[in-house]
Formats: structure tokens, sequence, C-alpha cells
């Protein structure tokens, strides 16, 4: 459990740093929040990560083949990242823009395939009795690391350049390798895909044939649609802080480094004995529910203007709720995943969790210039309802032990 929080914390580093903090030095540079938004494209990655998820399943690197199928795709990948953000750190976006963007879309693209790795890692790893524990462990960590990257970030923006927090970023990338070189390799219980054509067309056969057409499709539109409208709100989160509430970034990241790590804690440790004791189903749409509250407070925010005690109140339901819904919400995609093919299993399901963001991001702008920051988050909170309905139906459906053939 404590390597899961370590693997967690390097799954989750690198995800703010192509969106809210990118965000941060992109208003400090002074782009126009439309193009902010545009900019939430480089992390198409995240929702494309299913299309090159079959060779992570089908290949062993021979380089690192002593590590196993997953360790050793999952080192390369972070070697690779922390040499990534740091050269993302040197460019300039203002008077560099076409290289800065090329940057950030390597980094999504690194990160979303360390994503696939790990998410299939924790799915083979852990037994049914101790998922929805080990990803209340591993939400802790990835929340804890973008409390860093979101805090750390921000405090340190007013009075370094970017390229020095960049660049304390790729060194705490470089130190979270230490995670998966203590992890042991998940047990073969499973033989891989024999052909990479096995491995594309083998984990949609094998999800079809276990839970028949009618679950498969209740648990793609729960996929979709469950963080839909809390996604689509993180396009421009950090924007409205600074720029319709009036928050400096330092205040900012005072705030979610007390309140923001405080409620990831408590989230995440909460997560495990609610879902142990009262079920998956429940909890599942209290978490989903307790996530849409969370944007009605920003847009109370958004009304009051610069109020401290709102902003608190929000920041600390905010990673709260997303803390316990991201666990239970993980938690359930595990059980449908089988061992042989769960990195392409997986990354289909979270890669359709992220449309609000990635696909639907750039038009959270318009969504702002039409209805104002307050009207935005009333409709992101709207955005949940589809979710939380489609949820109370699938995790009664969905069978909570995958195969292991």
């Amino acid at each position: 459990m404590a390597l899961l929080a370590v693997l967690g914390f390097a799954s989750g580093l690198p995800l703010y740093l192509t969106s809210q903090t990118l965000q941060a030095w992109l208003t400090a540079a002074n782009i126009d929040h439309g193009r902010i938004a545009d900019l939430s494209l480089v992390g198409l990655a995240y929702t494309l990560k299913f299309a090159w998820a079959p060779l992570l399943d089908r290949y062993t690197l021979p380089i690192l083949g002593r590590l196993g199928r997953r360790r050793g795709w999952v080192v390369i990948l972070q070697i690779l990242l922390v040499l990534a953000i740091g050269a993302l750190g040197m460019v300039d976006p203002r008077t560099q823009l076409a290289p800065f963007i090329a940057l950030a879309v390597t980094v999504a693209f690194l990160s979303a395939s360390q994503d696939v790795v790990l998410d299939a890692y924790n799915a083979d790893i852990l037994a049914p009795e101790e998922r929805a524990a080990g990803a209340a462990v591993y939400v802790l960590g990835y929340r804890t690391a973008m409390v860093v990257t979101g805090t750390l970030a921000l405090a340190l923006a007013d009075y370094v350049s970017w390229t020095v927090i960049y660049g304390a970023m790729a060194a705490l990338m470089a130190l979270s390798i230490s995670g998966i070189l203590l992890a042991d390799e998940p047990p073969a219980i499973a033989r891989p895909p024999t052909t990479l054509a096995a491995a594309v067309y083998l984990p949609f056969v094998e999800l079809y044939r276990r839970l028949g057409a009618s679950t498969l499709l209740l648990v793609l539109a729960f996929t979709a649609v469950f963080k839909f409208g809390d996604y689509f709100a993180q396009a421009l989160v950090i924007t409205f802080l600074n720029r319709g509430a009036d928050f400096d970034f330092t205040e900012i990241a005072a705030v979610y480094k007390a309140l923001g790590f405080a409620g990831t804690a408590i989230g995440g440790i909460a997560a495990g004995s609610l879902v142990a004791r009262f079920g998956m189903p429940r909890m599942l749409v209290a978490f989903g529910a307790l996530q849409a509250t969370t944007n009605l407070l920003y847009a109370l925010l958004a009304v009051t203007g610069k109020s401290f005690p709102v902003f608190c109140a929000a920041v600390l339901v905010d990673n709260l709720a997303n803390a316990m819904g991201t666990a239970t919400f993980v938690a359930l995609l595990m059980s449908v995943c089988s061992p042989a093919v769960s990195a392409t299993q997986f990354a289909l399901l979270t890669s359709l969790s992220s449309v609000g963001q990635r696909v639907f991001g750039p038009f959270a702008g318009d969504v702002v210039d039409g209805v104002g920051w307050s009207g935005f988050f009333v409709a992101t909170s709207l955005m949940a309802i589809p979710g939380l309905v489609i949820a109370a139906i699938v995790a009664r459906r969905v069978e909570m032990r995958p195969s292991r053939e």
C-alpha cells in the first residue's frame, strides 16, 4: 500500500503541468482566456491513450526485461518524463508558442502512457477485496502530487521563474522512479497477447463476452459521464480564481496547500472504509453528488467575489469529494479489467472519462463568455446528473471480480 501511494504520486505529478499549472503560467503570461481554454487540447493524449495501449500490453522492453512487462515500461516512461518536463520549463510561451505546445503535448503523451501501465499494474496486483483500499491509497498519492504541483508551483510563481518551477517538478519526477523499482511485478496469472493484432481485439472481445452487451454499454456510458462536469470545470478553474475571484497565485497556493491536502488525505482514507461498510453502489452515487456540490461552491465564490471563507470551503470540499469519488470510480473500473489485457481495457475506460476536459474543454471559454463565471459552475454541476443516474444502475450490474483467464 505504501508503494501504491508512491506510484500514485508519480502518476499524478505530470497532470497539472499540462493543465492547471500550465493555466497559471499562461495566465501570468497574459494569454487570452479563450486561447488558454483551447490549449486544454494539449492533454488530448489522456483521451486517446487507448489507441497505443495494446503496444504496452503486447510487448516487454528487451532492455528492461528483467523488470517485467509492467515495471519495465514504467521506468523508461518516467525517465523520458523527467527530460520532457525539464525541457518544457525552458521554453517561453510568449515568444516560442509552437515548441512550447509541442513539448506540452509530449509531456501529456508520456504521462498518459505512464497512466496506462500503472492503471494496469494496479488492476493486476490488487485482489478483489483490496481494490477499494488500494485505489484510495493510490488516489491519495495521486492527489498529493496534484496538490504539490498545484500549490508549490503557484507559491513559487511569484518569486522564481517558470524554468525553475518546472525544473523542480522534473526533479520530483526523478525521485519517484524509486517507487516502481521497489515494487513487485504482478504475478503471471494471465498470459499476455501473443500478437499485436490479438492485443488490439482481445480487450474488446473479452469485455463483451464477460459483461454482455447491455452491461458493457452501461459501463462505457458511466465512464464517459460520471466525472464530465468536474473535468469540464477544470479547464478554467485556476484562471477563474485569479481573474474572476481576484486571488493572486500565492493566495491560491496557500489555500490549496493547507485545505487541498487535508481534503485529499481525509477523502482518500475515508473512501476505502466507507465502501467496505456501505457498498460500492451507494457510495459511488454519494461521492458523485458531493463532487457536483463542489462546483456550486465555486459558483457562490463567483457571486461573492474575493471571499476567503467561501474559497476555503470550496477547496476543502473539492479535494475531499474528488479523492472519494475518484477512489470508487477507479475501483469499479478495476473490477471489469482482465489481467491479460488490463492496460488496453483500463486505458479505454479512463480515456472516455476525460472527454469533459480534453475534448469539450475548449468550449469552456465560450460558456463563460455566455453566462459568466457563476453560470459556468452551475452548468458544470448540472452536468453531473446523468452520471449519477447511470452510476446507481451500473454499480449493481457490474461483476465485481475480473476474469482471471
